[in-house]
């Protein structure tokens, strides 16, 4: 079995905030002047163009490594069925040598990207939902400050 250089818990991360990302539609009525609590909160689902997710998505994807990042599009490649786990190197070693490549704008211009990633980790047997309740970006001093903080 292959081994990945990007964590699981990193997927994860992305296969949630991905699937924030699929579910916005394009604004139907920019000036609609509506209370936001009269129209059922539709406008938070609706992409204004300047998504907060958008930009967490894509700093997250440009902090990784190149290798991270190399991995995450032949997870996303594998998920759609370009190739099954035996296939992997030559998934990993094609998304490598596309570099040149915008990774993050890459993968956000594909659709259902939250499903595909959750499909390349379950082809190496890893469930991404295990474990998981929330999704957690901050950084490991962060984490560790906040378990301080709780006991």
């Amino acid at each position: 079995m292959p081994e990945l250089t990007i964590s699981p818990e990193k997927v994860a991360f992305l296969i949630e905030k991905a699937r924030e990302f699929d579910v916005k539609e394009e604004v139907s009525d920019a000036e609609s002047g509506s209370n936001a609590a009269d129209d059922d909160m539709v406008d938070v689902l609706q992409d204004s163009g300047d998504d907060p997710v958008v930009g967490e998505i894509t700093g997250f994807i440009n902090a990784m490594t190149e290798d991270e990042q190399a991995d995450l599009v032949a997870l996303m490649r594998l998920g759609r069925g370009d190739g099954d786990i035996d296939d992997w190197s030559e998934l990993r070693s094609e998304a490598g040598g596309q570099r040149d490549r915008h990774t993050a704008r890459y993968l956000l211009g594909e659709p259902m990207l939250g499903d595909l990633l959750a499909e390349g980790l379950a082809a190496f047997g890893i469930d991404w939902t295990e474990d998981r309740t929330t999704a957690d970006s901050s950084s490991p001093s962060q984490r560790d400050e906040d378990e301080i903080t709780k006991q």
